[in-house]
């Protein structure tokens, strides 16, 4: 019985050194320009939660804002709920309803939130068009004419409500990069 031995070397497949550092480093870069942008639309994400919580204060303003003392009187009982907070979620620390200009006032919660400033909020500002002009709320309701309810919105700016013609009377102070569109 003869037993033969190859003469060829055999070699380990494998990868070098400097192939396995070119991967770490753009896995590294990647992740660098992912986290913050991740990180951002994950702060977006929870805005919005604050978003349908005022959504159901400003049904109350279009139906309840009838006459001066219908606005206050409607958002005095939507505000008086969970305690004085108007409406609450793990996101969201109040929703409160202004009883004179109708103004909905979103307060997000910074340490559920991450990464806004503590007591953020955005403004809903509720105005009537009248023949074609914005007018706030309060000053369409002591008057006698009538008109399509539109809402301005305001975080740290409110550029989108300004070139609608809809002049924000109170800024918010989320700032405007976790702001939905409509609100920076």
């Amino acid at each position: 019985m003869t037993v033969r031995f190859s003469a060829q070397k055999s070699r380990l497949a494998g990868f070098t050194l400097i192939e396995l550092m070119v991967v770490v480093a753009v896995i590294g870069m990647l992740a660098a320009l992912a986290l913050p942008a991740y990180q951002d639309y994950v702060v977006r994400s929870r805005v919005t939660e604050g978003l349908s919580l005022a959504g159901d204060a400003r049904s109350i303003v279009v139906t309840a804002a009838v006459t001066q003392a219908d606005l206050a009187a409607s958002a005095a009982t939507f505000n008086a709920q969970v305690g004085g907070s108007g409406a609450v979620s793990k996101y969201v620390s109040r929703v409160q309803i202004d009883g004179v200009s109708g103004q909905v006032t979103i307060t997000f919660n910074a340490a559920a939130m991450g990464a806004i400033p503590v007591n953020s909020t955005l403004v809903y500002t509720p105005y009537v068009q009248i023949g074609g002009a914005p007018v706030q709320l309060a000053t369409a309701l002591t008057g006698v004419q009538t008109g399509n309810l539109d809402w301005g919105c305001a975080s740290m700016t409110n550029a989108v409500a300004g070139a609608r013609s809809l002049p924000t009377l109170t800024l918010g102070t989320l700032p405007a990069r976790y702001a939905p569109s409509e609100c920076r």
